[in-house]
């Protein structure tokens, strides 16, 4: 796996969806481009618990996404067709702008995660 960083406007923000028994978490950001000729639009994933900082970005906003690059290959058995994918998971991000929040602000994924803290009270059971 490698980790680039990648520029851009937030274009779209899906809800995030629930998957499998185990309760995997995905939610699909897209980020818009300008290249001159055409316009670049790039999906983003954000899983689990990371799912939630997408709250604090809004359509519109320009944002610097560090991620994550993977690929993985699938075949549904021995005589068919081997088929490749690439997943770009987002890492952390930094809010440069735009319509839903202040310039410079920043989100990092990975602290935010660390933000989360829970006592005894906290758990239900």
């Amino acid at each position: 796996m490698s980790e680039a960083k990648i520029e851009g406007v937030v274009h779209l923000i899906e809800e995030t969806k629930t998957y499998g028994q185990k309760g995997f978490r995905k939610r699909l950001v897209v980020l818009e481009q300008d290249k001159g000729r055409f316009t670049n639009y790039v999906p983003i994933e954000f899983t689990n618990d990371n799912c939630d900082t997408v709250d604090s970005i809004s359509v519109g906003d320009e944002i610097e996404v560090t991620y994550r690059l993977s690929g993985r290959k699938w075949q549904r058995d021995p005589g068919s067709e081997v088929k490749y994918f690439v997943n770009v998971e987002a890492i952390s991000f930094n809010l440069q702008g735009g319509s839903g929040g202040g310039k410079g602000a920043a989100k990092d994924i990975e602290a935010a995660n660390a933000e989360l803290t829970y006592s005894e009270e906290d758990i239900p059971f």
